[in-house]
């Protein structure tokens, strides 16, 4: 079946572009979704008329897109599933998820908008790409875990945590009390400070 494209559709072409497709992902997809026109004589014209405002409205949509997409590019997001050992999950992510994680974080997107590359069914970092408007992407990253805690972890090593990781939680904990160290020492030196003073003001007088 032939139709005339309203929006740029991804492997398939611009707007404006005749293409042919498939009768039926044209009915269940392309026109119920008005993102295309049959191809027929009347639309064509229809179409013509009404490209100027088409084209502008697109613009409109594709620059609050993009202002959004800035903003949301490179966002992390945490999702926690069950999963074993070996890190396997106990089912998968899927768009659903991803959805009720950018919307904690404040943004609004549809399950359609989720684009996985492939299924993700294993703890770690996942990317989601999410198409804001046909012409418009960004990337969501993943943090999948089987807590919050884990999450974090998770974050600073910079990988999945599978199997009996236990000794490099011991390192990462040891590294979050570093900080904390390291404040109780310049404590000590501020401390000292003033004693020093003190007597370099006594050997002063003493001249």
């Amino acid at each position: 079946m032939e139709v005339v494209l309203l929006e740029r559709i991804e492997r398939l072409g611009q707007m404006g572009d005749v293409v042919n497709v498939k009768p039926g992902y044209a009915r269940n997809f392309l026109l119920p979704q008005k993102k295309a026109l049959r191809a027929t004589k009347t639309n064509l014209e229809h179409f013509e008329g009404q490209r100027q405002q088409l084209e502008a409205d697109n613009l409109k949509r594709r620059d609050e897109a993009q202002s959004v997409a800035d903003r949301m590019d490179g966002l992390r997001v945490i999702v926690i599933r069950s999963a074993g050992e070996s890190g396997q999950l106990y089912g998968s992510v899927n768009a659903r998820d991803i959805v009720e994680a950018v919307t904690e974080a404040g943004f609004t997107v549809t399950r359609e908008q989720v684009i996985a590359d492939r299924p993700t069914k294993a703890l770690g970092f996942h990317e989601f790409r999410i198409r804001l408007h046909p012409e418009v992407e960004t990337t969501v990253i993943a943090n999948v875990a089987r807590s919050e805690e884990e999450a974090e972890i998770q974050a600073k090593l910079g990988r999945a945590i599978v199997g009996d990781d236990e000794g490099e939680q011991q390192v990462v904990a040891a590294e979050d009390a570093a900080p904390g160290a390291a404040e109780s020492l310049e404590s000590e030196t501020v401390e000292e400070a003033p004693e020093e003073v003190a007597h370099s003001s006594e050997d002063a007088s003493a001249d």
